[in-house]
């Protein structure tokens, strides 16, 4: 089936699961949006993130897609199960997929999360991976700055170290080996969190093992693309920046071309 997956995420985040997803699904037609007008989601309330999630797919849905991933941990987090109340096609978001995968990498069962404040106060990691395992000791930050300084393109730059420093030094202390970069962001400053929690902490990134569930959602529903033809990727905002474009050229690799500034408040 020929018609495209939609992804789905506040701002530039999104992009690491998108790169996942066309490493595993290279077949589909992809139509990505970002809402960078209204970026970043993890401070605002639970009835506007629900709102905000509910218009982008509202606008997904308009594409024609067949299958959605909500590429951003805050709408998972809040509104994901609404989601799959209201909608009837698949859909899904980003934090089973990084619970499971911190599970197969921690050897001490003594994980951190970090995460925007709405993330992060959803205590949804927390619930996911004491459902998966009871055992599991988890420690939460926080991170609010993480975000614009993404998305301002301050990703490796001597101010995000010390933003990520300062963020850090306590779940450091608390003995996790591994973290959840429970923000679609944060792996764009995987090297600056890298460099500041060191060797013996494994940092999970959930993109690649949401692409995998999205493969296997595919799969199951007779919806993967057979077809031999060149895949196409579109990318629709609802702010356009030189950032965006900049970023997304560096970051996945290949070049930006169809970008369309949509109205989303008609959705």
């Amino acid at each position: 089936m020929d018609r495209p997956i939609g992804v789905f995420d506040s701002g530039l985040g999104g992009l690491t699961v998108l790169k996942e997803i066309i490493n595993i699904l290279p077949n589909e037609n992809i139509i990505y949006f970002g809402d960078t007008k209204r970026v970043p989601y993890g401070s605002m309330s639970e009835e506007i993130i629900i709102k905000y999630t509910f218009q982008a797919i509202n606008l997904l849905l308009s594409k024609n897609v067949k299958a959605i991933v909500i590429a951003c941990n805050t709408a998972t987090a809040l509104a994901l199960s609404k989601c799959l109340d209201k909608y009837d096609l698949p859909i899904i978001g980003v934090i089973e997929a990084g619970a499971r995968e911190c599970l197969n990498i921690t050897k001490n069962k003594v994980v951190g999360v970090i995460g925007t404040e709405a993330t992060i106060n959803s205590k949804k990691y927390n619930k996911e991976l004491r459902k998966l395992d009871e055992n599991i000791i988890v420690f939460e930050k926080s991170c609010p700055l993480f975000v614009p300084l993404v998305e301002n393109g301050f990703s490796n730059k001597e101010e995000s170290y010390l933003v990520a420093k300062n963020y850090l030094k306590d779940l450091i202390n608390n003995n996790i080996d591994s973290l959840i970069l429970g923000c679609t962001h944060y792996p764009i400053l995987e090297e600056t969190i890298k460099k500041v929690v060191g060797d013996n902490i494994n940092l999970v990134n959930p993109a690649k093992e949401t692409a995998n569930d999205l493969k296997n959602i595919l799969t199951e529903n007779n919806l993967l693309n057979t077809s031999k033809t060149k895949s196409s990727y579109k990318y629709l905002v609802s702010h356009i920046d030189d950032k965006f474009e900049s970023i997304a050229n560096k970051f996945l690799g290949i070049k930006i071309e169809d970008i369309e500034k949509v109205d989303i408040q008609n959705y």
